[in-house]
């Protein structure tokens, strides 16, 4: 039999107000756990039971909707009939507990963890605290309650917009109000039993309607979902705000609008106050304490940590560098434009897709930036000679070949060139050539900023794209056939070099066996390959010069600070001989990074970097490039894990503080091993398959011993179409399928010494070229200045381990042994520097700024932790401070007579700066929010909430002292200048008087008349100056003139008529008046020509002379016709 959903809902329409009631005593008195954890069981159980019971009302109304209309009556009554055992059960319950509650004593103190509600339990007796662990288990029970609400309320309001019912949907939006209301009291710690009664309904409501309008997810309403966490984020994102915070981790959406990417760094500094305030953060942690401070910025690909980090750097030098006119900015600004061209490409789903990663530091001593460097990890090499479908190569290229003058063209042997006859690039997709013309002319002066000839770098650039161009196949002699005679032509003059000597090194291999040096000439491929190898090295060492060269620039004196961790700390690790590293490296000891806080250099002297890795990819086609850069960014993920999540619960637990807050997160630390294991992982039998160079390694081989090796990880699989050259990752993001089939070929990362061997000086006349291969050539003229057959990195690690190898392989470090060093190093100086995170999220696939995908959101909210982060944020203790550093940054909270200032007494001083804390959170207007802490060992811990408390009473009572002092030292310095300041006034006291006089005695015998009256009106004692000066206030008058006369007009008034100028008058009197002689006299005739500009006058031709006569001497008089 279906019962009707409607008159089944828990709190329905004919008895809300008693089961409000019920609810709200029910919320009062909810940190009773005992008696309560049996009724929310019983109440999930009957949730379950209506949840049921709605899916067969649904069904019925749908079969019976017509029968349903005729005997409408009849089935109100059976319905009423039928009206909710359950909600009388519910209800029954609910009203039992609140009885047995009541009669409960509730006085239950917890020794452990202290909040606002268990510190004011002393001043109120009647009030019950529960346990800590008490009330984390009842939080639970409230949220999974509150939850199953929301969700019976969605399943069924999905069916009611297909016109079933309405009533269960109305009843279970009151329900979700209710999980709201008790769910929003426990997180606010019980401020509603604490006052004796609960919020009223009004309260509920408006703080639905402002619950999703919050800029820091720890102060969210209700239960901490995805979902809830997604709302928000779409909320701030449709009102143009694409910035939220978690506490001190800030939350970045991509808005794919405003600044380009281009201007973010001249123009994108205003209009950012979140990403601002965690430069000042950083600034001012540097300078307090002289630790090195990191901005981590992680996401996806196209998520806009670039876009990020300039805004970051830009802003970095308002606050400490003197603003975007100091020459220091200029030449960062101008570094930045060189690197970013040469090292950014469009991918399928990112246009803007940066593939080198960038480590900024920005050297800052005593809060001023003295000096900037800018490392680069380069690992798309690949892309200089191959680009995807739908892809292209770098963006330099492009600039290029539109900004290029024609005489420029002709320079550099590329004119009748574009982007469509040019194989390295890839002609399938359009060119905005004016576009592009301007960014190479952007391009071009800042290179000149840089002080890197033009020239040099476009002879480089322009015969790597030549390169691709020639193409060697089999002849039937010895030597190969060369398509493109003109291109290897024109290269060999780029490059300074003779064409016959390019074309040998090109297709001329030198071996080496048992000590004899032997030559041969190449086949076809193998020539291809050396050709794109040249090219790949030539292309990476520019990058690489052009990076030292913008890094050399230093300000006067800058020999200070921690300059040396520059370079030092990243490549500490390889001036020993090589071994492979470790992945415990790779993952952060938490006691490391734990006391990276104390491991600071000179006070004020420090490190502020900005780290701008790689993004998260996952192509259609994932190769070897894909690899490094996901373990990077699984790397940093790690990282953040270490930080956020496990070196909080081992703090915790090392000072025997219980955590109130069950961090459920995903471990990366397998797909890290699993990539970067020293004896089993991935890299390994991939350098193993590439140490030897003669011999014959596969790919399938490769994927078939990793396969062997990993078969039951749980990270590692095999595809179900089971190529021979693929493999999968389970990564913290998704699932990611490579291909190996270029992996050996890529790892190994190679370019023979024949090639290298025609750049000698005495072979090339182009320094610029000779100077990329300066230490390959410096080692072949020990040997004598000839090949001997050995090979060199496409990219020399920066390292003093000789990159050569001979033939066979030995001793050569692969690309991935250098990118993992790389990579640990970054890592090493991270754990030595207080981070401050920045996540970023990209809202869709088609960098659209209108379009909000909640799919692609909800992906990347998982991936980063989202959720659990806000959980910890929320309800636990992010934040550890000892007790001596807290009571010196929150002394003043406290009164100086309550604090015993010695190392012993310090945690009494804690306690009573605490005392002090709460009563300040009595007594201000702040919004309420959970301050919780706890009492370790050797520190005090503290959640986000009370951290962002405490600070702003902090912020408050600094600025209250600033005004006091200020106050009294404007008091101090008007007193020293009053006799000064006296004279100046009475001076311009008497001016004034002085020139009142003046203006009185100028004046007609009317005003003085005025005037005299006035003052005998003052004088009488009968008058009331207070109603003088109202009245003069009221009508805007000034007591010390007469009012002012209104302006002069172009006509006057006769009767009811307005006559212009001129006008015939008659003088009534002489003029002037007074003795002496008569201009005009009484009765003759004059013209008036116009108003004069004296107040009262008119002008008056006379002789051939302008009079200025007062209007009262004459009268209007008709002009003759």
């Amino acid at each position: 039999m279906a019962t009707n959903v409607s008159d089944m809902s828990l709190y329905s329409s004919n008895s809300s107000s008693t089961d409000q009631q019920s609810v709200e005593n029910l919320s009062v008195h909810c940190l009773d756990f005992d008696d309560l954890v049996l009724g929310f069981e019983e109440t999930k159980r009957n949730i379950y039971d209506l949840s049921d019971a709605t899916a067969l009302h649904v069904q019925d109304a749908n079969s019976n909707k017509g029968h349903s209309k005729r005997h409408g009556n009849s089935g109100k009554s059976k319905s009423h009939h039928d009206k909710t055992d359950l909600e009388k059960q519910l209800l029954e319950g609910a009203r039992r507990k609140v009885r047995k509650t009541q009669k409960r004593d509730k006085t239950r103190l917890h020794s452990g963890t202290s909040s606002r509600s268990r510190l004011r339990s002393s001043e109120d007796d009647d009030v019950s605290a529960a346990s800590s662990s008490e009330v984390v288990l009842l939080r639970e029970q409230l949220t999974a309650l509150s939850s199953e609400l929301v969700s019976l309320r969605t399943s069924i309001a999905v069916k009611t917009a297909n016109g079933t019912t309405n009533g269960c949907h109305d009843g279970l939006q009151d329900a979700e109000d209710l999980g709201d209301f008790i769910v929003g009291s426990e997180q606010q710690s019980g401020l509603s039993a604490v006052n004796g009664k609960a919020e009223n309904t009004a309260s509920i409501v408006k703080r639905k309607e402002n619950k999703i309008d919050l800029e820091d997810l720890i102060h969210l309403y209700g239960p901490l979902t995805e979902d809830s966490i997604l709302k928000t984020l779409q909320h701030r994102w449709n009102k143009g705000c694409c910035y939220t915070k978690i506490g001190p981790i800030l939350l970045s959406l991509n808005p794919y609008k405003g600044t380009p990417i281009e201007n973010a760094l001249h123009h994108g500094g205003e209009n950012h106050p979140y990403l601002l305030n965690v430069v000042k953060d950083a600034v001012r942690l540097q300078t307090e304490t002289g630790c090195s401070q990191a901005i981590v910025l992680s996401g996806e690909s196209g998520s806009g940590k670039t876009y990020s980090s300039l805004l970051l750097l830009r802003q970095l030098f308002d606050v400490a560098g003197g603003g975007p006119g100091t020459d220091a900015f200029k030449h960062v600004s101008a570094a930045v434009t060189v690197l970013r061209s040469l090292g950014t490409a469009k991918t399928v789903h990112n246009s803007e897709s940066s593939r080198m990663g960038y480590y900024t530091e920005v050297h800052v001593t005593e809060g001023v930036i003295f000096r900037t460097k800018i490392h680069c990890y380069f690992v798309d090499e690949t892309r200089v000679i191959q680009t995807s479908p739908h892809e292209k190569g770098y963006h330099i290229f492009y600039h290029m070949l539109s900004g290029l003058s024609q005489d420029e063209r002709v320079k550099l042997h590329l004119q009748g060139y574009s982007s469509h006859n040019l194989k390295y690039l890839n002609h399938l997709l359009n060119v905005d050539v004016d576009e592009d013309c301007q960014k190479f002319q952007v391009w071009k002066s800042s290179l000149q900023i840089l002080g890197i000839p033009f020239s040099d770098v476009m002879r480089i650039l322009a015969a790597i794209m030549l390169l691709g161009n020639i193409e060697f196949v089999e002849s039937d002699g010895l030597e190969l056939d060369i398509k493109g005679n003109n291109e290897i032509k024109a290269v060999a003059a780029l490059l300074g070099v003779s064409g016959v000597s390019l074309y040998r090194g090109l297709t001329t291999r030198t071996r080496n066996m048992r000590g004899q040096i032997f030559k041969s000439p190449c086949d076809a491929p193998t020539a291809n390959t050396t050709r794109d190898n040249l090219a790949r090295a030539l292309y990476c060492r520019t990058v690489s010069a052009i990076t030292r060269k913008a890094n050399s620039l230093r300000r006067p004196g800058s020999n200070s600070g921690h300059s040396s961790s520059s370079d030092d700390v990243h490549h500490s690790g390889e001036n020993q001989n090589f071994k492979h590293p470790s992945p415990a490296t790779s993952k952060l000891s938490v006691n490391q990074s734990s006391s990276a806080s104390t491991h600071c250099g000179g006070l004020g002297d420090g490190i502020i970097s900005i780290v701008d890795m790689f993004g998260f990819e996952n192509t259609q086609n994932n190769q070897f490039e894909q690899l490094c850069s996901n373990l990077c960014s699984e790397t940093l993920q790690h990282y953040y894990n270490i930080h956020v999540f496990k070196s909080t619960q081992e703090c915790c637990r090392d000072e025997g503080i219980p955590c109130e807050v069950d961090l459920d997160y995903q471990d990366n630390t397998p797909v890290i091993e699993l990539i970067s294991a020293p004896l089993t992982g991935i890299f390994h039998y991939l350098d193993k398959e590439s140490a030897n160079m003669e011999s014959k390694s596969t790919c399938a081989s490769f994927v078939q011993n990793i396969g062997a090796q990993h078969s039951t990880h749980d990270r590692f699989f095999i595809p179900e179409e089971r190529s021979t050259y693929n493999f999968g990752i389970v990564h913290y993001v998704s699932s990611v399928v490579y291909s190996s089939s270029n992996m050996v070929e890529r790892n190994r990362d190679i370019v023979g010494d024949d090639i290298i061997n025609i750049f000698q000086r005495q072979n090339c006349n182009f320094g610029f070229a000779t100077h990329l291969f300066t230490s390959e050539l410096k080692e072949q003229n020990k040997n004598g200045g000839i090949p001997k057959g050995n090979y060199h990195r496409i990219l020399p690690s920066p390292s003093s381990y000789s990159d050569t190898v001979s033939g066979n392989g030995e001793g050569r470090r692969t690309f991935s042994q250098d990118f993992q060093s790389r990579l640990d190093n970054l890592l090493k100086t991270l754990m030595h520097a207080k981070p401050h995170f920045v996540l970023c999220i990209r809202p869709n696939y088609q960098e659209a700024p209108s379009i909000f995908d909640l799919n692609v959101v909800r992906k990347q909210i998982r991936a980063l932790q989202i959720l659990e982060t806000v959980h910890l944020m929320a309800g636990g203790y992010p934040h550890k401070m000892r007790f001596r550093s807290f009571n010196h940054r929150y002394k003043f909270l406290s009164r100086h007579k309550r604090l015993r200032r010695s190392e012993e007494k310090a945690i009494e001083d804690t306690k009573a700066i605490l005392d002090s804390f709460l009563k300040a959170l009595d007594d201000s207007k702040m919004p309420y929010t959970s301050t919780n802490w706890a009492m370790g060992k050797r520190h005090i811990f503290l959640s986000e909430g009370a951290r962002q408390s405490l600070e702003h009473l902090r912020y408050q009572k600094r600025e209250e002292a600033a005004t006091v002092i200020q106050s009294h030292v404007r008091k101090l310095a008007c007193l020293k200048n009053w006799p000064s300041l006296k004279r100046t006034l009475e001076q311009k006291l008497r001016i004034r008087t002085q020139n009142h006089e003046q203006l009185m005695s100028r004046r007609s015998p009317m005003y003085q008349e005025i005037e005299r009256s006035r003052k005998r009106v003052i004088e009488n004692e009968s008058c009331d100056i207070k109603t003088i000066q109202q009245t003069c206030y009221l009508y805007g008058l000034d007591m010390d003139s007469p009012p002012p006369l209104p302006s002069s007009r172009s006509y006057t008034v006769t009767g009811n008529m307005k006559m212009g100028f001129p006008q015939c008058r008659v003088m009534k009197h002489s003029f002037p008046e007074g003795s002496g002689e008569k201009i005009l006299r009484k009765g003759e005739l004059v013209q008036v020509t116009g108003v004069s500009p004296r107040r009262g006058h008119l002008m008056i031709e006379h002789k051939d002379n302008t009079l200025h006569v007062p209007y009262q001497l004459t009268e209007i008089k008709a002009l003759p016709r």
